[in-house]
């Protein structure tokens, strides 16, 4: 293939375009505030995981709470008409009072234990209830350092793409000046090359593969037309001859 030095030259402005583009793509995929918001995004995720946790001991230990708390009023209650009817004097046999005040004892001991267990509830409430704020507090906390991060992942992200634009644009105007077949060539050997198409011949070395040229290779570079398109023996890719090139 044929191609104006000046051609030649152009393409090592592609490479730099597409060597800048590809810094900006791995910029966008590292960025900082990716891992950051990866670590902070599970902690999040653990500590809703926890709060739920949290919440769901509280509405258990208030339905429980409710329960006990029936189960006293119900013993009150009964233990409260069994006093009304010792009080009244309905009761006059001898054994029925005797049944009667037992039973009563039995309420007091039934309505005392039930009100321990009320109590015992309701520690475990508060208990949960303190949780669920406590975790509430820091779901809030680190939601507001991922709002943060992925406001600033965002920003970095417009930024970058902004210059990706201008490159992409810069590349567009590059390559219009260029012979599409060589274009071409070079769109296929970067493809192939890790993201190197064309590379200068600097001082008898190539600046793709950085291997210096031997002195067959030199030769023949030398006497190959101004206009002729060289590739490096070793890494096959266009190689573009300037002043500094050694020959």
């Amino acid at each position: 293939m044929n191609a104006a030095p000046a051609d030649q030259i152009r393409l090592l402005d592609v490479q730099n375009l597409d060597v800048r583009l590809t810094q900006l793509a791995h910029r966008r995929k590292n960025l900082p505030e990716l891992a950051e918001l990866q670590t902070l995004e599970a902690d999040l995720t653990q500590q809703r995981d926890l709060l739920v946790a949290a919440q769901t001991e509280e509405s258990d230990t208030s339905r429980e709470q409710t329960k006990a708390e029936q189960d006293v009023d119900q013993v009150r209650q009964r233990a409260a008409r069994d006093q009304k009817r010792l009080d009244s004097g309905a009761v006059t046999s001898p054994k029925d009072l005797e049944s009667l005040q037992r039973e009563l004892a039995s309420l007091a001991k039934r309505q005392g234990d039930l009100e321990d267990v009320v109590l015992e509830v309701m520690e475990r409430r508060e208990a949960a209830q303190e949780r669920v704020r406590e975790l509430t507090e820091r779901v809030e906390a680190i939601q507001a350092k991922v709002d943060d991060a992925t406001a600033r992942r965002d920003a970095a992200h417009a930024e970058i793409d902004a210059e990706v634009a201008t490159v992409n644009k810069e590349r567009e105007l590059t390559v219009a000046d260029i012979p599409e077949a060589l274009v071409t060539l070079y769109d296929r050997i970067r493809a192939k090359q890790g993201g190197i198409g064309a590379a200068r011949l600097y001082q008898r070395r190539c600046e793709g593969c950085r291997l210096e040229l031997d002195i067959t290779e030199l030769n023949d570079v030398r006497r190959a037309a101004a206009d002729a398109v060289v590739r490096c023996e070793n890494c096959s890719r266009i190689l573009v001859r300037t002043p500094d090139s050694g020959l």
